[in-house]
């Protein structure tokens, strides 16, 4: 049986923005390997003084693309950088760059967004909604376009508890054509003193600005054959083309991270709340299959006119029996700490959690503060520069943004994704797997460990550095048993010191004052 994706994605030509992010990459490796696609248009920008292609040849060292390039050596040559820049008011395209665009692309991937919670408004607005409205207008402009994906966040509605696969604008305190007018009429400066009105009840500028560029793909979109992907936190990758490979720490690894090296010790978490995270394969692998779909359902309402259909929305969370919850990543996470080492680890790996906020802030003092201090008075008496505390400086104004998706519980509707995969042949199942149900998640999270060690390690994994890493961890269990061990004697021994009487001592007392 042939598969109806390979076919589909056969002499197409695709536009991708995001293409240097996490997922964005994911998506080319994808293509590239695994169908015959034209060429892939991929906006990126010059960075750290390396232009854009300079930045792709780059990609040849990424271990993300090594089963590519040992089958199809020559496969990035596929690849057409488009220089360009979300953050700029017309993405920053050349008018020749433009041209080209809408002459050739048949497929939209709008991935492009700034995933950090503490940016300020005007940067998140401009990346994260401004250039989808630039995305929708160059779109419409594409006569030869069958599909256009949005890809949004599981948490863009995250002010309400159970989302289901359709708009919340009812949420938002402006809609947002009112928000682009006061981006563009006011200055920066006021522009970011008006956030805490705006956002209102969202957590942070990500969420509400991802909010905003759905309420623009509602209202916007028109006629254009468009679909919104909505992934929970996207983690490290499952079976291909390698397992667990991870470029980055920003959600759950980033807590993981904290914890392997021994550094974050305490942090707020409510052990029952749902763990909602996807492999960065599976987000892959849904989003070329709903670009698939929606190019299919639009050639079908082409064929028998009626009133346009929204876009389809797909929630991609794990639910059901097979969801998990933050006590099963937390003791799988402890179950492999001594297996998945970091050679650039300071202490024994442990997390205490609580779901009481005050009672977080007052273990900090005793878990990070106390112990950064004194490991900063040892660096400055030899002669090095202190960092610890700068270091959980930064570590506690995470947490706090992180704060409200770590003790708090969120619920999910996925029928479109359901639907999806039940329309798929085996055949593209099996080639474009994200099917969530099936996911072995103590294997999955081994794995995700594994890669985390190995892809984000400062130092390179070798038999080497890992016998020496096990060596430091057996000395660090020592020190960190004879700690608590200290710790339980002065707790022991502290009232005897100060005088309290024993309970012998005082039932004594008790008997001579009775029988005076």
């Amino acid at each position: 049986m042939e598969s109806e994706i390979k076919n589909f994605y056969k002499d197409k030509t695709v536009f991708l923005t995001g293409a240097s992010g996490f997922l964005g990459r994911v998506i080319i490796e994808k293509l590239l390997r695994e169908t015959e696609v034209r060429r892939i248009y991929a906006l990126i920008r010059p960075k750290r003084g390396k232009n854009i292609q300079e930045r792709i040849v780059e990609w040849k060292t990424v271990p993300l693309f090594e089963v590519l390039l040992k089958a199809k050596p020559d496969a990035l040559d596929r690849v057409i950088g488009i220089n360009g820049d979300c953050a700029e008011p017309d993405l920053g395209i050349s008018s020749v760059d433009r041209k080209l665009l809408l002459q050739q692309v048949e497929l939209v991937v709008h991935s492009a967004a700034t995933v950090s919670f503490a940016e300020p408004l005007h940067v998140a607005f401009d990346i994260n909604t401004r250039a989808t409205r630039c995305m929708l207008q160059l779109a419409k402009q594409m006569p030869r376009l069958r599909a256009f994906v949005h890809i949004s966040t599981a948490y863009s509605n995250c002010v309400i508890h159970h989302i289901t696969d359709r708009f919340y604008p009812e949420h938002l305190s402006c809609n947002v054509s009112q928000v682009l007018q006061l981006r563009e009429t006011l200055s920066t400066d006021l522009f970011d003193r008006m956030a805490p009105a705006l956002l209102d009840k969202f957590p942070n500028t990500y969420t509400y600005t991802k909010a905003l560029a759905e309420q623009l793909i509602e209202t916007e979109a028109g006629d254009l054959p468009v679909c919104v992907f909505r992934p929970a936190a996207i983690v490290a990758s499952h079976k291909e083309p390698v397992t667990g490979w991870i470029d980055n720490l920003y959600g759950p690894i980033a807590l993981l991270y904290g914890v392997a090296i021994g550094v974050l010790r305490v942090a707020p978490v409510n052990k029952q709340a749902p763990s909602n995270f996807v492999p960065v394969d599976g987000c892959s692998n849904l989003a070329l299959a709903a670009a698939w779909r929606t190019a299919e359902d639009s050639e079908q309402r082409r064929k028998n006119p009626a009133v346009p259909a929204p876009a389809t929305i797909y929630n991609y969370v794990p639910t059901g029996e097979n969801s998990i919850r933050h006590e099963y990543f937390m003791r799988a996470a402890e179950n492999e700490r001594t297996d998945c080492l970091l050679p650039q680890c300071i202490w024994y790996p442990f997390l205490h959690t609580t779901k009481i906020v005050w009672l977080y802030k007052l273990a900090t003092i005793f878990y990070h503060l106390i112990p950064g201090y004194l490991i900063d008075v040892a660096l400055r008496l030899r002669g090095q520069k202190p960092r610890m505390i700068r270091i959980y400086d930064k570590i506690h104004k995470n947490i706090d943004v992180m704060q409200r998706f770590l003790l708090e519980s969120w619920t999910f509707e996925t029928p479109n994704v359901d639907r999806l995969w039940q329309c798929m042949s085996p055949v593209d199942q099996q080639l474009f797997d994200f099917n969530l149900n099936s996911l072995n998640w103590e294997k999955y999270l081994q794995q995700a460990f594994f890669g985390m060690c190995l892809y984000l390690s400062a130092v390179p994994i070798t038999e080497e550095t890992l016998k020496r890493s096990l060596q430091k961890m057996k000395r660090f269990l020592i020190l960190h048993r004879l700690l608590q061990f200290s710790l339980i004697c002065i707790a022991i021994l502290w009232p005897a010191h100060k005088g309290v009487p024993s309970q012998s001592q005082s039932q004594s007392q008790s008997q001579s004052q009775s029988s005076v």
